[in-house]
């Protein structure tokens, strides 16, 4: 049997584990944290638990969706699945309706009372011209250039936090063709394709845990420690002197960069040259309170730094408990983390009704929770050197940083790998 190791053990790591011993290796998986699932789990030791992130799904996510059941999981039971809704604490805009997708999007837009009859037909022909050219365009395009001749109601309630929610990069810097891709995708794949599914359960709880137990029963072997080396030992590659067939790096491009900086000086070149977003989750706790529906959209300014915030008690967590998410939060993690709390605290109190005064629980910031999304970004391919091939949601590819990007990549780097003879790391 081959051998294989697996260098990560978030969701692109665990979806190759899995592959691999599906398709026949003996796995061994190295994850230097004390758990697995990367910039998507839950924290350990945290009452009520807590995740290192909000982090949404939609329909689009065949992959990862196939992943989850295919270790066990129930996503039908773990996600709320809720058609695309954008409500504000003021109104609502866009809402799909079920059906075809172009119809769908059709009704949803014509639908859109929020904005005028004159703007919804703009943004109909926009998009309608989107669709002929194949959802392509200049490269070097950012989506505030692609979408500058679209109503300003349209960028500010449709636009500008799909952009950031997606990508996790502000408009103004974002890579139009990147953002075309989600919407080609989400939108117009098939039917409940831009649905969006919220976590009922702990990140942990939806892959990182069953896959784990899954992986095991199987023989696969899960190794906490960090990996220091990478070398050549005859037709194999050695982890700190322990041979393997077929290595799979699936860790964060810093790391990818560091361990391949001696095989592949251009590769690791590329893998450490990104320049990253955070993301910053501020946690408050309100006894008997609500939100008038599980996900709020949230106008930000520079006093208001969240995009979205998410009533848990509504999705089956723990009741009177609350998130609010600041994507693309490079400028609010530079002002400080207290202040950036603060400032969120006080835009969930302005626009929501709180039944008790809410009190932050805890304020999370993930410094590189993904790569800036900008076009003409320089992406590594996932062929390392022969016998090692890159698995992670910045390689290269039509995706931002997403748990179906990770899970697709690392699905496909195991099935390289397998197709590889053995000895053949040379050839």
């Amino acid at each position: 049997m081959k051998r294989v190791a697996v260098i990560g053990g978030g969701w692109a790591g665990l979806a190759a584990a899995v592959e691999a011993v599906s398709l026949g290796a003996t796995v061994t998986l190295f994850e230097m944290a004390p758990t697995l699932g990367g910039r998507a789990r839950s924290l350990e030791g945290i009452e009520p638990v807590l995740d290192n992130g909000q982090h949404i799904l939609i329909g689009a996510y065949t992959e990862t969706l196939a992943l989850m059941r295919r270790v066990g999981g129930d996503p039908d039971a773990d996600l709320l699945r809720m058609p695309l809704r954008l409500r504000y604490p003021d109104r609502e805009t866009l809402r799909l309706p079920p059906g075809p997708p172009t119809l769908a999007f059709l009704r949803g837009v014509l639908g859109c009372t929020a904005w005028s009859r004159r703007d919804r037909l703009r943004f109909l022909v926009t998009s309608s011209l989107w669709t002929m050219r194949g959802f392509r365009c200049d490269p070097a395009l950012t989506v505030a250039e692609l979408c500058a001749g679209l109503p300003r109601a349209v960028r500010d309630d449709l636009i500008d936090p799909l952009c950031v929610a997606a990508l996790n990069t502000p408009a103004e810097q974002a890579s139009a063709q990147v953002f075309l891709r989600v919407l080609k995708d989400a939108l117009f794949s098939g039917p409940g394709s831009a649905d969006l599914l919220l976590p009922r359960r702990g990140l942990s709880a939806l892959l990182p845990t069953p896959t784990s137990a899954w992986l095991q029963s199987r023989g696969a072997e899960i190794r906490p420690r960090r990996v220091q080396r990478l070398e050549a030992a005859g037709r194999q590659w050695a982890i700190d002197g322990d041979a393997f067939d077929a290595l799979i790096v699936a860790c964060s491009s810093v790391e990818a960069s560091r361990l391949t900086r001696d095989l592949a000086p251009h590769w690791s070149a590329a893998a450490g040259a990104f320049e990253f977003q955070p993301i910053v989750t501020i946690y408050l706790e309100s006894a008997g309170s609500a939100l008038p529906a599980p996900m709020v959209a949230l106008r930000e300014s520079s006093t208001a730094p969240a995009q979205f915030a998410f009533d848990l008690g509504q999705l089956g967590q723990q009741a009177g408990l609350f998130s609010l998410v600041v994507s693309g939060a490079a400028p609010w993690v530079a002002r400080g983390l207290d202040i950036t709390g603060a400032a969120a605290l006080a835009q969930a109190q302005q626009h929501f009704h709180w039944a008790t005064p809410p009190r932050i629980v805890r304020v999370l910031s993930e410094k590189r929770a993904t790569f800036a999304c900008t076009p003409n970004l320089r992406r590594p391919d996932p062929l390392v050197v022969p016998g090692i091939w890159a698995a992670g949601d910045y390689l290269a590819g039509p995706y931002p940083a997403t748990l179906e990007g990770a899970v697709r990549s690392g699905l496909a780097a195991a099935r390289s790998a397998m197709r590889q003879p053995l000895g053949g790391m040379s050839d």
